[in-house]
């Protein structure tokens, strides 16, 4: 796995998702907590970042961006910490986590398999033990939890507000200078961009692009409105 130091406190873990596709997950060393953003596609992914940490007595705290096995497949490696999702993620991961993986391991290695996926490890059912709805907030470390709803239900996304790091899951993929929204309502693309401009990150990582800087903003926008030109009106 690839590990990126993107600011002071947010490090980066990459790990091959399938022959040219990438999830990102993250580690933010806090002030009173330290922070896993998501747990990647296996038990592996979940214990490199339990080695970067390393002997940091800090409480954990586990942040499931959304509710996709490639997000969440790791859980169970942390499952005595507390891990954070929103409520209709957490409904979302345990239906279709039930639906792929059937009676356990073997069905879920068959089903990557089929689907050109990688698996980084043993995979468990781990759900979140923390549920919130709205927003949820650790103003000790400067870490802010809101719903940004579009890809899946229970979307979040992340803002650390001391680093000046956005992390948004998989609300949008980013590549040469263009910004593709992972939901179908217009009116939460509207919205999520929205939110978005509300923030001052100086650095913006999401699910599966490269980081990006404030620019993908004006990216996000330009996307918006060919969307909705090529829907034939304006998004309220």
């Amino acid at each position: 796995m690839k590990i990126t130091k993107i600011r002071n406190r947010n490090i980066m873990f990459t790990a091959a998702e399938s022959a040219d596709y990438i999830v990102n997950m993250a580690v933010i060393l806090g002030t009173k907590h330290n922070f896993i953003i998501d747990t990647g596609i296996g038990g592996d992914c979940a214990y490199e970042m339990l080695d970067y940490i390393g002997d940091d007595s800090k409480p954990i705290i586990v942040i499931n961006t959304h509710g996709d096995w490639d997000h969440m497949a790791g859980n169970w490696v942390l499952e005595d910490k507390v891990i954070v999702s929103h409520l209709l993620a957490y409904d979302w991961f345990d239906k279709q986590w039930d639906e792929r993986t059937k009676s356990g391991q073997q069905e879920f290695h068959q089903w990557a398999k089929e689907n050109d996926r990688y698996v980084e490890g043993e995979i468990r059912k781990c759900m979140p033990n923390m549920l919130f709805e709205g927003s949820l907030h650790f103003p000790e470390d400067g870490i802010s939890l809101f719903h940004t709803p579009g890809h899946t239900p229970g979307c979040i996304s992340i803002y650390d507000s001391l680093d000046k790091v956005l992390h948004t899951g998989d609300s949008f993929g980013a590549v040469d200078g263009k910004a593709y929204f992972w939901g179908k309502d217009l009116a939460d693309f509207r919205r999520l961009v929205e939110t978005y401009k509300q923030y001052d990150f100086e650095v913006c990582i999401s699910g599966h692009s490269e980081p990006q800087t404030k620019e993908v903003i004006g990216w996000l926008e330009a996307a918006l409105a060919e969307a909705q030109k090529e829907q034939g009106g304006e998004v309220s």
